[in-house]
């Protein structure tokens, strides 16, 4: 029996090492909310994807979701300067805020189109 779970003990071990050292990192840097930033801009790239055309559980919409993601890592990345009158977390905040609403906009279009498809045309 212990030897079955020495192998999973040994990698909870070295996992709580890793995460530990990534919090600290994270909290140093002031970018504690990042990750729901960027889930949020995650799903607006699944809602272009799917406006576009693309099948939400397809390879195609995967890959809308994680370039739309990237893009938005990149801009936060760049973003970071020494000597910044706004704040970092006020950023990611508005990020946040700005992607969940056009995730939204975006999927209701979607919805609105799948479900009038002569308009598909007008626009």
């Amino acid at each position: 029996m212990l030897e079955i779970l020495a192998s999973p003990f040994a990698t909870c071990l070295v996992l709580t090492g890793i995460l530990c050292y990534f919090g600290i990192h994270v909290i140093m840097r002031e970018v504690i909310f990042v990750d729901l930033a960027l889930a949020q801009v995650a799903a607006m790239g699944a809602a272009v994807g799917a406006l576009i055309g693309f099948d939400p559980h397809s390879v195609q919409g995967y890959v809308a979701a994680l370039g739309f993601t990237l893009v938005g890592a990149a801009i936060f990345t760049l973003g970071r300067f020494r000597d910044a009158r706004v704040p970092q977390e006020a950023i990611i905040g508005i990020v946040y805020a700005v992607s969940t609403a056009a995730a939204l906009l975006i999927f209701g279009l979607w919805v609105f189109l799948k479900r009038e498809p002569k308009l598909v045309d007008t626009l």
